[in-house]
């Protein structure tokens, strides 16, 4: 699989949110060291550069679960912005945790209570960076 692309203020933001979470213990370590690990991992480029299929904060992303074929749609956010009603999902969740950085068409091993199960990114409907949105 190819490598994670993060643009650099999501990076950034998502580095402080961490931080902060972890003072306030309001995430797990687990999950902290997880999303950290995965941050450190990836290409970070201009938020301009960012191709239009790759999942960033603020994307509103279709997936599907391939073990039932489930399909999903819900938008990636920051932990104060996070409304299940309105399906956003905070990026400290699992599966927000899982995606960012991929690209549609991208599967993803992700484990959830009942076990291990893939998951596709289907499409992504809504992208800050391809709408022109630099600074959400």
């Amino acid at each position: 699989m190819s490598k994670l692309i993060i643009n650099r203020l999501d990076h950034a933001r998502i580095k402080k949110c961490i931080n902060d979470a972890k003072l306030f213990k309001s995430i797990s370590t687990s999950e902290a060291e997880k999303l950290m690990k995965e941050l450190d991992s990836a290409k970070i480029v201009e938020p301009e550069a960012i191709p239009s299929n790759v999942v960033t904060m603020n994307s509103i992303v279709k997936l599907s679960f391939l073990n039932n074929n489930k399909q999903i749609k819900f938008q990636i956010v920051y932990p104060d912005q996070a409304n299940i009603k309105e399906n956003k999902i905070s990026i400290f969740s699992p599966i927000a945790t899982a995606l960012i950085g991929y690209k549609v068409k991208d599967e993803i091993e992700w484990i959830v209570p009942s076990g291990l199960t893939r998951i596709r990114i289907d499409d992504i409907v809504y992208q800050p960076e391809a709408a022109g949105d630099y600074n959400l």
